[in-house]
């Protein structure tokens, strides 16, 4: 991967990280407020159960940027961690976060226990 590219794709997830930076930092949407009408309970704890999917998801993005970064900084960006084969570049344009060439991420989506030690691993590394 060129220098360039390399800029690119840098630039590109600092300000993925900025905005999820900024997405995850409201969080006025979970608050819970009380209300005497059952319905606007009902309602209000539905809100909030979509407002913590969404910040759960964000987080996880947010973290998945930061560790791109990271690999753009230590020189395995663009490299499977599965593999160590070069992730294809349509796949990097598309998600720039991912850290596995399409064929082992398929392979780790059909086979859930197989992400659980990589996953694990990597988060300890991580934090």
């Amino acid at each position: 991967m060129t220098n360039n590219e390399l800029n690119r794709f840098q630039t590109l997830l600092a300000a993925r990280v900025v905005e999820l930076e900024r997405l995850v930092s409201d969080r006025d949407a979970i608050t819970v407020e009380r209300s005497a009408d059952q319905l606007d309970e009902i309602q209000g704890a539905s809100e909030r159960a979509l407002a913590v999917s969404n910040l759960d998801r964000d987080f996880t993005h947010l973290r998945n940027a930061r560790a791109a970064l990271r690999r753009i900084e230590d020189g395995s960006f663009g490299t499977c961690q599965r593999c160590d084969e070069d992730i294809h570049p349509k796949r990097l344009a598309a998600v720039p976060w991912a850290q596995f060439c399409i064929q082992c991420q398929e392979t780790m989506d059909r086979n859930p226990e197989m992400t659980e030690a990589p996953v694990r691993d990597f988060l300890l590394n991580v934090a």
